[in-house]
């Protein structure tokens, strides 16, 4: 007989959760996981327009009617906006998911990357300073491995040579959270994510970009021969171990990856598959900042938070394509 799998331990029961970025597409996922869980949810975002809103007005309108649920149009890198909000809430938690996210645009506008990544984290640790709150989780990203290290990434590996303004402006905030963990005792969870991907995801990424062009019939870019890998990682999986990231810990720095990694060109042809229409591909020049693969080292994840991902690509893709259907009418018009 088969074992069942571990149940994942029970996250630290605060009432109230501050999430920035609730408009984004993981910070969406995570406000409605939590509502879910009876929790009252602050959602702070400031609707900027690195893509475009429509996408994010509709996440928002998933859940921004619950009774659980306040949301502020705010910018996280303005300390005096962001300030009466915590003091009126005074949430036990703080979930930053706010960011400029990106590598290739962070290269061509580093300064908006510093302002709202390593800014803005800094404003909401001090906050969490000045209103004890306890807990804080970070969103962070894989791309701090750069090309350097051996795959699968583990979070030991050297960090400290980041290919992209995007990139550094994470490893500054994961500093500033050592920093104020050792100062003020903050509980600190930062999450390494990897490739995050599914239904309403963001435009700029390559499966949304894919499922766009190939149903519209546009010229699909790849960048690069195709051949790179990502360690591609369903949308609710993510939720589950962000809001898992509740659980006290300390300090401490987390993959959450599918442990799968998958070739460029592959999912191209799954997307081919399930829109039932050929791409026509266009390749271009590899960015000197995109590296060649992605591979999480999940066994932490799995051992201090009971996470695995769940959902396998076929069965993601599947729910993105589906998604476009159902929402082609506007999507179809939305700038990759």
């Amino acid at each position: 007989m088969t074992a069942s799998p571990p149940t994942p331990p029970v996250s630290e029961t605060f009432e109230t959760v501050l999430v920035t970025g609730a408009a984004g597409f993981i910070g969406a996922s995570v406000c409605a996981l939590l509502l879910q869980q009876g929790r009252t949810v602050i959602g702070i975002d400031n609707i900027n327009d690195a893509y475009d809103v429509r996408i994010k007005h509709w996440r928002l309108d998933q859940f921004q009617a619950h009774p659980g649920f306040t949301f502020y149009e705010a910018d996280i890198s303005e300390y005096n906006a962001l300030a009466p909000i915590v003091e009126q809430h005074r949430p036990q938690a703080i979930i930053n998911l706010a960011a400029r996210a990106g590598v290739r645009a962070s290269v061509e506008n580093p300064w908006i990357y510093i302002s709202t990544n390593t800014t803005g984290t800094l404003n909401l640790l001090e906050l969490c300073r000045v209103h004890n709150v306890t807990k804080f989780v970070l969103a962070s990203t894989s791309s701090l491995y750069g090309t350097h290290n051996p795959r699968p990434f583990r979070e030991d590996a050297d960090t400290n040579h980041p290919l992209s303004p995007y990139a550094a402006s994470k490893k500054a905030a994961e500093v500033m959270c050592a920093t104020y963990h050792a100062l003020y005792n903050i509980d600190v969870t930062i999450l390494r994510y990897f490739t995050v991907y599914g239904p309403a995801g963001r435009p700029d990424m390559s499966m949304f970009r894919f499922v766009q062009w190939i149903s519209e019939g546009h010229p699909v870019q790849v960048y690069g021969d195709g051949t790179q890998s990502r360690d591609f990682t369903y949308i609710t999986d993510i939720a589950r171990g962000t809001v898992a990231g509740l659980k006290p810990l300390g300090y401490e720095i987390i993959n959450l990856g599918s442990d799968t990694p998958v070739v460029l060109m592959a999912g191209l042809r799954l997307i081919e598959r399930l829109v039932e229409q050929p791409a026509e591909i266009i390749y271009k020049p590899r960015h000197p900042a995109d590296v060649m693969a992605t591979w999480a080292d999940i066994g932490k994840a799995e051992r201090l938070l009971g996470w695995r991902p769940q959902t396998t690509f076929a069965e993601g893709v599947n729910n993105l394509v589906e998604w476009y259907r159902t929402n082609r009418d506007w999507a179809s018009t939305i700038e990759t």
